[in-house]
C-alpha cells in the first residue's frame, strides 16, 4: 500500500497562510446561537454549493463557490458590501468539522478584519450538542461518506447524493426522468453531453461489479445505513408517484 502525504488537507491557495499562527476567534457550539442573533453579525457558510444545498445555518450567506479556492476571491469581490456604510462587522464562518473555516478565518484576519468568529468542532459538534428544538441549522448536513447527509444527533439524513455533481438529492428529484443513478440528476442532467453521461455509466457499472465481488465492502453498519436509505427513498418515490398519478 502507498502512502501519499499532502502538505494541507484543505488548500485554499493562498501562499503563506498559517492558521495556526492567527485565526479567528472559536465559539462553542454552545454560545453560537448567541452570536448569530446578534445583529452586528454577518454568517457565511465556507463550505461549497453542494453542501450547501443540502442544509444550513439560518440567514447565512451562500458564496456559492464549487471549490474552496473560490472564496478568496468571492470576499474580496464582495468585501465591499459586507462593509456597506463604513460597518465593522463581525463575521462568524462555519463548515463541517471546523479545518475549512479555520483557514477562512486567517485569510479574512489577514485582509485586515479582527472581528473574526468561527464555530469550533463545526456543524458536525453543534448538531451533535445542540437539541433540535434550540438549532438554528436548518436542512441536514452534508458529510463526506456514505451516510451523504446527518441530522440532529448526528443521525443518518433522508438524502442521497448524484455521483456525477455531487449534488444531495431528495427521493422526489430521484424520480426525474432526468435522474440515472451514478449518472445524472436534475441538477446537472443539462450541464453534461451524452459522452461525459456514458463515462459516468460505464464508471457505475465498475462500481457495481468491485461491490459484487466484495471490493467496495465499508463495514457492515454502513451497508445497513444504506440498505435502510435504500428503502425508505422507495417508498418515498412510491408515495411521490402515487400522488402524481391521483393529480391526473
Amino acid at each position: 500500500m502507498k502512502v501519499r502525504l499532502k502538505k494541507e488537507i484543505v488548500t485554499m491557495g493562498v501562499p503563506g497562510l498559517d492558521p495556526r499562527s492567527d485565526v479567528g476567534h472559536y465559539v462553542a457550539a454552545e454560545d453560537w446561537n448567541a452570536l448569530l442573533e446578534d445583529p452586528d453579525t454577518i454568517l457565511i457558510d465556507t463550505r461549497n454549493d453542494y453542501e450547501v444545498a443540502a442544509g444550513t445555518f439560518r440567514g447565512a450567506i451562500d458564496p456559492k463557490t464549487k471549490t474552496f479556492r473560490e472564496f478568496p476571491n468571492w470576499f474580496r469581490a464582495h468585501r465591499a458590501d459586507l462593509l456597506a456604510d463604513g460597518r465593522t462587522p463581525r463575521i462568524a464562518m462555519f463548515c463541517t468539522g471546523g479545518i475549512r473555516c479555520e483557514k477562512a478565518t486567517a485569510f479574512v484576519k489577514a485582509e485586515g478584519l479582527d472581528e473574526v468568529y468561527h464555530l469550533q468542532g463545526g456543524i458536525l459538534k453543534y448538531l451533535e450538542n445542540i437539541p433540535q428544538e434550540q438549532s438554528l441549522w436548518e436542512g441536514e448536513c452534508f458529510v463526506f461518506d456514505q451516510r451523504v447527509t446527518v441530522k440532529h444527533g448526528l443521525e443518518p439524513g433522508s438524502l442521497d447524493q448524484c455521483h456525477a455533481c455531487r449534488m444531495p438529492l431528495t427521493a422526489e428529484e430521484m424520480t426525474s426522468p432526468h435522474y440515472e443513478h451514478g449518472v445524472s440528476c436534475p441538477h446537472c442532467y443539462n450541464e453534461r453531453d451524452d459522452k461525459q453521461r456514458a463515462r459516468y455509466a460505464e464508471r457505475e457499472r465498475q462500481a457495481q461489479l468491485a461491490a459484487e465481488r466484495g471490493e467496495a465492502h465499508l463495514g457492515a453498519h454502513m451497508d445497513e445505513i444504506r440498505e435502510r436509505k435504500r428503502r425508505e427513498r422507495e417508498e418515498e418515490i412510491k408515495r411521490q408517484n402515487e400522488k402524481r398519478r391521483a393529480a391526473h
